[in-house]
């Protein structure tokens, strides 16, 4: 009887041959595109930290970078002289901070040097879970006022069973906002952005917001992931093909 190691490579071997090299290579091939990711991200937090690290926008440049676009100001300081509209304040729910739920409270601020307003995510409060209609008690200073934040995009969106309603009689209770809609709603000339404002939660709002953060350590994670499938495989493959031929399990011989 021939020895398993002399036996010569069938069928079955090229088939399992052939789907571990393209399993190979197709985890391979996708560790290294999440690598790739990660080196665009970096690239994309350094350019957020560099903006962060600029002098503050004022309104005038606030309005200047609006007309240039407004993308490559996201993520900038501002200190901005306006007036609040506590009519127009909506309370997002459901949103999170720090693990407890509750709202996130938005107000439009009318900018001194301008018609235009800008909406401002002006922190979280706390919402009454006995009564849910229920709106929390916030301090809105009169008068103008001096806001100190970051641009942002539009507030984040949560997943929703139907849209919350818009226009006139909404209730100021939502679960998302769009903008655009939201302008129409108000009749506020809007910047297509918001401001996280920052500073110290005077008026009963929390701000601990979470540091902007462009995902590079994900994009590691998961090609850690595919090259250690990629190198399962490579070693399985071996085993089974190469070594369990050189060193087949011992058979009990038979009664």
């Amino acid at each position: 009887m021939n020895h398993p190691a002399r036996r010569s490579f069938g069928l079955r071997f090229w088939l399992v041959t052939l789907a571990a090299l393209a399993t190979i290579a197709a985890t391979g091939s996708l560790g290294r595109w999440q690598l790739s990711r990660a080196a665009q991200m970096r690239a994309m937090q350094a350019a957020i930290d560099e903006r962060q690290a600029m002098a503050p926008l004022q309104e005038a440049g606030l309005l200047q970078a609006q007309e240039r676009g407004g993308a490559q100001a996201l993520h900038r300081s501002v200190r901005l002289r306006g007036q609040w509209l506590p009519e127009a304040t909506v309370f997002l729910d459901n949103r999170q901070m720090q693990g407890r739920p509750g709202f996130f409270v938005l107000t439009p601020l009318r900018l001194h040097a301008s018609q235009r307003a800008v909406l401002v995510q002006r922190g979280w409060a706390a919402r009454d879970f006995q009564e849910r209609t229920r709106l929390p008690d916030i301090a809105t200073p009169a008068g103008e006022v001096l806001v100190e934040g970051r641009l942002a995009g539009p507030p984040a969106r949560l997943y929703e069973f139907q849209p919350s309603g818009e226009g006139q009689g909404s209730s100021r209770i939502r679960q998302n906002l769009d903008l655009a809609a939201y302008g129409a709603e108000t009749g506020l000339d809007l910047l297509p952005l918001t401001v996280m404002q920052t500073g110290a939660a005077g008026d009963g709002l929390r701000r601990d917001w979470a540091p902007v953060d462009s995902g590079v350590g994900k994009h590691y994670g998961y090609a850690f992931q595919w090259f250690g499938l990629c190198g399962l495989v490579a070693i399985l493959y071996v085993w089974f093909q190469f070594v369990r031929r050189l060193f087949p399990p011992n058979r009990r011989p038979r009664a």
